[in-house]
């Protein structure tokens, strides 16, 4: 398959970065085993979470290659990712059905991930926001530090608490 021709598994351990903001966005990759998250610094110096990556997730700092990242993607655990050249594969979109399939499905999950977050952080309470996370990202909820998801869903950690306490009394 050509697509496994044209990358390398690299780790990458936890607190390491996979890009930082306004590098050159040179590589993609492709988790394979661990988390990662992307995220930007505010006017205040503060960092806010702005996405999870998770196994199968594909990792990029823009949609563009080569174009200065717009956020910091860093390792919350050990992580094990296929990395390739960004422009090599997009060289090969609508020239090999495979990496065509890849990079599509992907660029959609991505865009439909954003788009949630930002109706979710518009539109809807601490509860619900919880509730879309754990739709979203089922398999992170152990995995991460909570403050992260907490600075993710735009509350704090103690009102993360309070609706992770009121979603496990509505499961009751």
């Amino acid at each position: 398959m050509l697509i496994e021709s044209l990358h390398n598994t690299e780790i990458i351990k936890k607190g390491e970065f996979f890009l930082k903001y306004a590098a050159s966005c040179k590589q993609i990759g492709r988790l394979k085993k661990g988390v990662l998250r992307g995220f930007v610094i505010d006017a205040d110096g503060n960092e806010i979470t702005t996405h999870f990556y998770g196994e199968d997730d594909m990792v990029i700092g823009s949609f563009v290659p080569n174009m200065n990242a717009v956020i910091s993607i860093q390792a919350l655990t050990n992580c094990e990712i296929y990395k390739a050249d960004y422009s090599t594969i997009m060289s090969y979109v609508n020239k090999d059905k495979e990496i065509t399939e890849v990079i599509t499905s992907s660029f959609q999950k991505l865009n439909a991930q954003l788009q949630s977050r930002l109706v979710a952080l518009l539109n809807l309470n601490s509860l619900e926001r919880y509730k879309l996370f754990l739709q979203e990202y089922p398999n992170l909820i152990n995995r991460i530090p909570h403050y992260y998801i907490a600075n993710f869903l735009g509350i704090t950690p103690t009102q993360l608490s309070r609706a992770r306490k009121q979603f496990i009394n509505n499961c009751k």
